[in-house]
């Protein structure tokens, strides 16, 4: 399996999923957009991860690579093939696909309870997972309309489309399930995650989400373990799909 990422930032990897693609044999490779790298051709990839950054969707003047990476996520989720977005990703999903992407009235940061909806307990991305759970949220942009039939698969109150999917095997989380032990500390160095953090919480606050999600950590794995899993289980059935159309012969 062949797995190309989208990154926006250093600090925006993969994180925990590099270990579980490591154990399963998974080759990825990263394009890192902010430093102006160039998209690869796609077709040799069998999924496509885009991450977060601190950047927003509708910054293409000052991030003009926004425009092809847009493209490429479009013709590569309208072409039926696997897809997941984590927080800007997720955005970037809804918006090249026709979906709306706005500011929220305060940012959501910290721990947050997400829920799934009916539509999210029934979709194959969150399959064994419990109806609630903590999430860890840091974004002070949301998507507030979804793309035509797409669905949404989780929710609070503070923002209602926490996940969505569109068609079979295109999924985007506004939360962050990669984390890992570094994440926090790693993002409180970046000026836009540190100001959104400070204006729920004062200075300090850096602190008491380090505190909180070194509480949680161990539930957060092992969500992000389901999570992969069950991603990992649409592309494989994907790429058999794709195996068995290219090997048919016509009668």
């Amino acid at each position: 399996m062949k797995v190309l990422v989208f990154q926006h930032a250093a600090a925006e990897h993969p994180g925990s999923f590099r270990d579980f693609m490591a154990a399963d044999g998974v080759q990825w490779d990263a394009v890192e957009l902010d430093e102006r790298e160039a998209i690869p051709d796609l077709a040799p990839y069998d999924a496509l991860m885009v991450f977060g950054g601190p950047m927003d969707v509708w910054q293409e003047e000052a991030h003009p690579w926004l425009v092809a990476e847009k493209q490429a996520i479009r013709d590569w989720v309208r072409a039926g093939r696997p897809y997941l977005g984590i927080c800007f990703g997720h955005q970037l999903l809804a918006d090249a696909l026709g979906g709306t992407v706005g500011l929220m009235p305060t940012p959501e940061v910290g721990v947050r309870h997400v829920a799934l909806t009916s539509e999210g307990a029934a979709s194959p991305l969150f399959a064994g997972t419990a109806a609630s759970f903590p999430t860890l949220q840091w974004h002070g942009a949301a998507v507030t309309v979804p793309p035509d039939d797409a669905l949404v698969l989780a929710a609070n109150a503070h923002c209602p489309i926490q996940a969505l999917q569109i068609g079979a095997n295109a999924f985007g989380i506004q939360y962050h399930v990669e984390l890992t032990e570094e994440t926090v500390p790693e993002w409180g160095v970046i000026d836009e995650y540190r100001c959104a953090l400070e204006r729920i919480t004062g200075e300090g606050g850096q602190a008491i989400l380090e505190q909180d999600v070194a509480h949680l950590l161990p539930i957060f794995k092992a969500q992000a373990e389901r999570l992969y899993r069950n991603f990992h289980a649409v592309v494989e059935a994907h790429r058999a799909v794709r195996s068995a159309s290219s090997t048919a012969i016509p009668g």
